[in-house]
């Protein structure tokens, strides 16, 4: 496995310094996450959740509508949506009318609850260290609804929480450079990719975020 910084080298060669210097921009401070209304962590959820197997600009098309729908994600609210809100969605032409993903929000918003007795979403999800990401999309894809996969990781970034995206080309320098073999869906292998992304940040001052564009565009 190569040091991140000749990796980047290679990055560099193909993107340039100022394309590679506006993707190295930093994370949001565990801080700032700290002060993002729960709200805004269910609307992202959903949103992420919609994205999946869907046409992004289709759901960004359709959000004014989610918002006004679910209440501004009031979390409270949405926790216990009821069966006469919940059929309201489902013929109410401003949100995408799949039941399925519907039901996610109410579900979503009971684990944000769930997270208040430990300081609430933006305190836990933006103070989790870095170093163990695994286990934040574990508890994201345990105790949430449709959160696994990408999903998380997807929802997290736009958030500005630290975070990498397994995206295909970031697999693929993962593969190239040995860390794993195929995608990592087993624990086995998200552990060799915290590893190595451990290892990355140890011999940088990048973190997450970071690291994963740098491997996104060496290809």
């Amino acid at each position: 496995m190569r040091d991140i910084q000749d990796i980047h080298a290679i990055s560099l060669s193909r993107k340039g310094e100022a394309a590679m210097r506006d993707l190295l921009t930093p994370s949001k401070s565990a801080t700032d996450l700290a002060q993002i209304p729960e709200d805004r962590w269910l609307a992202q959820l959903t949103k992420g959740v919609f994205q999946a197997g869907f046409n992004w600009k289709v759901i960004e098309a359709k959000w004014d509508g989610f918002e006004e729908a679910f209440k501004g994600f009031d979390v409270g609210a949405c926790a216990f949506l009821d069966d006469e809100w919940f059929d309201s969605l489902l013929s109410n032409k401003a949100v995408v009318r799949n039941g399925t993903k519907l039901a996610t929000v109410r579900d979503n918003a009971a684990f944000l609850m769930g997270l208040r007795d430990q300081g609430g979403a933006g305190h836990v999800i933006g103070g989790w260290p870095s170093t163990d990401f695994i286990g934040l999309l574990d508890l994201m894809k345990t105790n949430g609804a449709r959160l696994g996969g990408t999903t998380a990781q997807y929802s997290l970034r736009f958030m500005g929480r630290d975070s990498w995206v397994m995206s295909a080309d970031v697999i693929a320098r993962l593969i190239a450079e040995g860390v794993i073999d195929k995608p990592p869906t087993s624990k086995g292998a998200q552990r060799a990719v915290q590893a190595a992304f451990n290892e990355w940040m140890d011999q940088s001052d990048y973190g997450l975020t970071q690291i994963s564009r740098i491997l996104a565009t060496s290809l």
